[in-house]
């Protein structure tokens, strides 16, 4: 039973890290789009194209935390007060780019709209990044089962840095494949190759930093890195495939196969991490099992999941497929 609520609250966090990771990483593209001339039309069609569902994307978030909170009581204690500084400022992030986002489309000044621009564009890079230095603190096994850990080495160090930088990188990656698939259903040539550049790069940097990282967790967390080439190994595999054939039929492919392969490689390589923490929630030291709740709230949770599953994930299918056909831009 507490397997298949951890299973459950993991769905969680790679629904989240999907579909948000591409929220985040259009503002990273926002960011660095240029000046107000030439970054007018890039901007354009990532306003058109996150603005109908970013926020919708949070709602895995909250269920993330909610399952977490209910589930796994002890966990979430320990990591909320050994982590509490990236998680804050992931928080803070969040509020800043969604204020940010808001404000920028309905300001009538230039100065204002900058202002609120930059906001927005610099809260979806670092956010994405403290979430994945919480990541890498609980995967080196540097959050306490007692909880109280070190509120600075716990999330700075060598897996975190790592896993925060390639959450940067991993979500940038997937918008502009995203943002390539949008561009050519609208027929925006020029934007087309805009993000197909930019999503070389952003694949050439996440690979750099992924190989790299192979001798960063042999330094620093041994079992994940032996447990990713052991068990883990077929999906980090997938992932590299996936990536690699979303690159190689970006001016071939058709949006919906270049969105599907994109989301294979994101959704690989995080299975791929479930796959080599399991049993464990924390490190090697507080397993699943160990860390769950009594037997009737873990049912409980599990219903309550197939009862959300039908009201919330068609709701999430028609918002999706509505904004696909550009039937929400003027909302």
């Amino acid at each position: 039973m507490s397997n298949l609520v951890a299973i459950a609250l993991f769905l969680g966090v790679l629904l989240y890290t999907v579909f948000g990771g591409a929220d985040f990483g259009a503002g990273f593209w926002d960011l660095t789009a240029g000046g107000a001339e030439s970054g007018r039309r890039p901007r354009g069609l990532i306003d058109r194209s996150i603005g109908p569902v970013w926020e919708a994307n949070h709602v895995w978030l909250i269920y993330c935390l909610v399952v977490m909170w209910t589930a796994f009581s002890g966990a979430f204690a320990a990591i909320m007060s050994t982590l509490y500084i990236p998680l804050g400022l992931a928080a803070l992030g969040i509020v800043i780019r969604g204020s940010g986002f808001a404000f920028r489309k309905v300001s009538v000044r230039t100065p204002e709209q900058r202002v609120n621009g930059v906001a927005f564009a610099t809260a979806s890079l670092v956010t994405p990044f403290f979430f994945g230095t919480v990541a890498g603190g609980i995967a080196s096994g540097r959050v306490p089962s007692a909880g109280a850990g070190d509120a600075l080495t716990s999330w700075v160090n060598p897996t975190s840095i790592l896993g925060g930088l390639l959450a940067v990188f991993v979500c940038a990656y997937l918008a502009a494949v995203f943002l390539i698939a949008e561009a050519r259903a609208r027929r925006a040539i020029d934007l087309e190759s805009w993000f197909r550049r930019r999503a070389l790069v952003a694949a050439v940097v996440a690979g750099g930093l992924s190989v790299g990282g192979i001798f960063i967790l042999r330094a620093d967390a041994h079992r994940l890195f032996e447990r990713l080439l052991g068990p883990g190994l077929p999906f980090v595999l997938a992932s590299v495939a996936s990536g690699g054939a979303a690159l190689v039929l970006l001016q071939r492919a058709s949006p919906q196969l270049l969105r599907a392969l994109a989301f294979g490689a994101v959704a690989a390589v995080v299975i791929g991490w479930g796959v080599a923490q399991f049993p464990y929630l924390l490190g090697t030291h507080l397993s699943i099992a160990a860390a769950a709740a009594p037997r009737p709230t873990l049912v409980s949770i599990l219903v309550v999941f197939a009862l959300a599953a039908v009201l919330v994930v068609p709701s999430l299918v028609l918002l999706f497929f509505l904004q696909q056909r550009g039937a929400l831009e003027q909302t």
